[in-house]
């Protein structure tokens, strides 16, 4: 219950979200602190985006070492400044947060303005791919052949500038 009360600003059944949200493992119910960095590099491998604090009262530099190598955010021992909890939860909130926002970044493609040409980033550094034609990057990525052709209202704007040109021309005439 601590836990829930040191967040005070946040009514109860929003910490029990954030709670459940960042502790897959939290507790010593497993008695040996190696048994639960076991199931928490387990949880890291179902989602690798997970927030993880360890607290323990069984703590020592070696399970700590071993916590952190396998990608826990936070190592607290027992017992804990409810207020040093706290900054802790929030730092993985804010870490979550920029993991999101690179995650964004990541599924944007990127295509030029001008010619349409689009960046081909694989293998390289974010920025310095390739940049290939629409129908060369697709059929790279995805196998697809392109085969060029005109909707309907490019087709009608097409068909109105050449009617234009050929009035005009026949005006000059």
């Amino acid at each position: 219950m601590s836990i829930i009360t040191s967040l005070k600003r946040y009514d109860i059944a929003y910490n029990l979200q954030i709670i459940y949200q960042l502790f897959e493992v939290t507790s010593d119910t497993l008695c040996q602190i190696f048994s639960v960095i076991l199931v928490f590099g387990e949880a890291k491998e179902v989602d690798t985006h997970i927030c993880v604090i360890i607290l323990t009262g069984f703590g020592d530099i070696g399970s700590a070492i071993d916590a952190l190598r396998l990608g826990a955010n936070d190592y607290l021992l027992k017992p804990c400044d409810n207020e040093e909890l706290v900054l802790r939860i929030n730092n993985c909130l804010e870490k979550q947060d920029l993991q999101k926002k690179i995650k964004m970044y990541e599924d944007i493609l990127p295509i030029c303005c001008y010619c349409k040409k689009i960046r081909d980033d694989s293998g390289k550094e974010p920025g310095s791919g390739k940049w290939l034609e629409v129908a060369d990057y697709f059929h790279k990525k995805v196998g697809v052949s392109m085969t060029h052709g005109m909707c309907p209202q490019c087709y009608e704007k097409q068909i109105n500038k050449l009617n234009k040109l050929n009035e005009k021309n026949s005006l000059d005439k």
